[in-house]
């Protein structure tokens, strides 16, 4: 993570105020000559006498200074300046991470496992410090891996995947994501990456419903797409890589080849701070400091209330 990513606006929309502020405080110094505009209305003689008098008062140029400082200021509060809480990582629990990895023969057998299993493990190590759940799928789809946060168990499990490890024939990828909806949905998680590793084979409307309930939740699909390595057994469909495109931009996601995936891995292993934000959760990751500017725009104020002697 950058050092800017530690840092946000909250509000940007409210930048578009600080240049109408800076017309309008070039405009007010431009009209605030020692007499504004009666110098052009007044007759010069008469003006002449009145000064003589000491009945002409001049312009205030620190009043229209201060003032275009003291808007400037609120301007630059209402955006929202704010740096990432030095607890976020705490609401790690809130945040979390299903891999969903396709079974089904094309892949187990006309993909490179191998490298399917290799990139699962560094999707979580991307993960850092927040759980991580594993579902794998063909005909039907199964839990793995339960939430958890041990990497060590979590990669013993996943390098025993294999040709046989799912029972049913077939490809449904709706099921793994339903079943990857539910362990969410249980866990209570506000935050998600849903990651799913598959060569596209039978996406249809009914993983489209389930990406739409995911996104409904604020939760976000990933794809890692599995190329064939080689001749695919008889009747086995071809991968389909436009497929898993559609999906995951329905799912709000990134989509990425398996040899290389460090699109989504960037994703994946973005903070807590930043997952918390996007889904609407800005509070928990972020401190707002405008309600200190606004204070320090209070000094410049002052000068507003100043009596003339």
């Amino acid at each position: 993570m950058s050092l800017l990513d530690a840092y946000a606006l909250l509000r940007p929309w409210w930048l578009a105020a600080i240049p109408l502020v800076l017309l309008l405080a070039l405009r007010a110094a431009w009209r605030s000559a020692p007499l504004g505009d009666w110098n052009r209305v007044v007759d010069p003689a008469l003006m002449a006498l009145l000064a003589r008098r000491g009945a002409v008062l001049g312009g205030r140029r620190q009043a229209n200074l201060a003032a275009a400082i003291v808007a400037g200021l609120i301007a630059l509060a209402l955006t929202g300046p704010a740096i990432e809480r030095q607890d976020a990582a705490t609401f790690r629990n809130l945040d979390a991470t299903v891999i969903v990895i396709d079974l089904s023969r094309s892949v187990a057998e006309g993909g490179n496992l191998k490298e399917v299993r290799q990139v699962a493990q560094g999707v979580a190590e991307a993960a850092g410090t927040r759980s991580v759940s594993l579902v794998v799928y063909a005909g039907d789809a199964y839990l793995a891996i339960p939430p958890t946060t041990d990497r060590d168990s979590f990669a013993t499990t996943l390098f025993a995947l294999d040709a046989d490890t799912v029972p049913d024939r077939g490809s449904h990828p709706e099921r793994g994501l339903a079943l990857a909806r539910r362990t969410l949905s249980e866990a209570a998680v506000v935050a998600a990456d849903v990651v799913l590793i598959t060569d596209g084979d039978g996406l249809g409307e009914a993983a489209t419903r389930e990406v739409a309930a995911m996104r409904a939740k604020g939760w976000h699909l990933q794809g890692l797409f599995v190329p064939a390595a080689r001749a695919l057994p008889p009747g086995s469909p071809k991968p389909d890589r436009a497929a898993l495109d559609t999906l995951v931009r329905a799912g709000g996601g990134l989509t990425a080849d398996i040899a290389t995936p460090g699109a989504v891995l960037d994703a994946v292993g973005a903070s807590t701070a930043q997952h918390l934000a996007a889904g609407g959760y800005t509070v928990l990751a972020f401190a707002d400091l405008g309600r200190w500017l606004l204070l320090l725009a209070a000094l410049p104020a002052l000068v507003l209330f100043r009596r003339s002697a």
